[in-house]
This record gives C-alpha cells, structure tokens and sequence, in this order.
C-alpha cells in the first residue's frame, strides 16, 4: 500500500497529473495512472510484494527497458508482471533524476493515450531523435565548409605543401 505523505509519490503524481486528461486510480494497493480513453503508462511500487524499494513502473517505448536497465541496474529494474511487455521500473528511493523520469513518464503517457491527447505533448524520443538530427546537420555543414576552405585555400592531396 503507498504512503501518501511520501514526498517522492507526491512529485511522481505533480508530474503524471500534469499530462492532458490524465488521472489517478488506485488499483493493487498502489496508485496508477492512466490517460483518459487510453490505458494505464505508470504505476507506483510501494514494496510492491516486498520488493524491498519504492519505485514507479512506466511503459517504454521499445529498446528503452534495455537501455536503462544496462545503463544503471540500480536505478532501473524490469518490473514484475509488466517487465515482460517492455515497461521499465524505476526507484524513487535512489539517485531520482526527476527531468528524465519525467521524459520517461512522457514517452509511457504518449504511448497509452489516445492520439488526440498524446500528439499535445513532444515525446522525450522525439526530442533526442531531433537533437541527434540537428548535430548531424551541424556536422555535415561544418565537413562542408571545412572541405570548401581546403579548395579555396589551394591545398589539395596531390599538391605540395
């Protein structure tokens, strides 16, 4: 059963809350959040069958349980129950980098709701995917005024230097 006196629930539930139309339902002893007319994208873990931790469990977009799991097997955990659909456990009692736990509860409240709620929030994936295509840009163009200035300059392989 959660504590609802437990500061780390009180910030998990400010950030899920915050999502379009999401709301909170108690199920299995624990809060769970949902998206409404979609399904469930966290769930709190308050020594959920003695897990020993507190923790929320989030659906994840595909390879991210992986990722983060490997990255830091303290931090994150494969869940019981859910872990075999790819959702992501992660504590609230070690180390909480909030920002990315809110990207993560992003990525999860994106995947299970409706595309009419879901589109009002940028997915944390999304962002990185347009930071990665910016620094390719910023790359390319940087190649190509470097190769521009070795042309201009006069200097190429076969002449002498």
């Amino acid at each position: 059963m959660y504590d609802d006196s437990n500061p780390a629930l009180k910030r998990l539930r400010e950030i899920c809350l915050a999502f379009p139309e999401a709301f909170e339902k108690e199920a299995w002893g624990e809060c769970t959040f949902r998206a409404t007319g979609g399904s469930m994208f966290a769930m709190s873990d308050n020594n959920h069958h003695k897990s020993g931790h507190t923790a929320v469990w989030v659906k994840a977009p595909p390879m991210v349980q992986e990722i983060l799991v490997n990255s830091d097997a303290k931090r994150f955990f494969i869940p019981p129950y859910m872990g075999p659909k790819g959702w992501v456990g992660v504590r609230l009692d070690y180390r909480v980098n909030w920002d990315e736990l809110a990207a993560i509860l992003k990525d999860g409240y994106s995947m299970s709701a409706p595309k009419r709620l879901a589109g009002r929030t940028s997915s944390a994936m999304k962002e990185a995917a347009s930071m990665s295509n910016l620094a390719l840009k910023s790359r390319s163009a940087s190649t190509k005024t470097k190769s521009r200035s070795k042309k201009s300059s006069g200097v190429g392989r076969n002449e002498a230097r």
